[in-house]
């Protein structure tokens, strides 16, 4: 059983560490610092990695910098583009950063 999964087109940036933090809405605010989490595959439940959790804050969309999507491993409007689709009537969200354990 997974406690997170990611959209399958990010799962090579989560592997190489170049994708650090998650824009989540409220449902997955109950993360904390410290939590070790299992990550599989949104398409197919698969566990592709194991992260551990650094923080979790709220942000706005319109909170939202180019330092969050470089954390995205995206650009600026790419990242609030993929936001309003996954979440298309939300605009308070949190941002989990984590580290993937080797």
């Amino acid at each position: 059983m997974n406690d997170i999964t990611f959209y399958q087109r990010f799962e090579a940036d989560i592997i190489a560490g170049r994708k650090t933090i998650t824009i989540r809405d409220k449902s997955e605010s109950h993360f904390k610092a410290g939590d070790i989490l299992r990550v599989g595959r949104f398409e197919d439940n698969q566990y592709f990695c194991t992260i551990e959790v650094l923080s979790v804050s709220p942000i706005t969309l319109d909170e939202l910098t180019e330092q969050y999507a470089e954390q995205e491993n995206m650009m600026l409007t790419e990242l609030k583009e993929v936001i309003e689709e996954i979440y298309p009537k939300s605009n308070e969200f949190y941002v989990i950063n984590f580290q993937r354990l080797k």
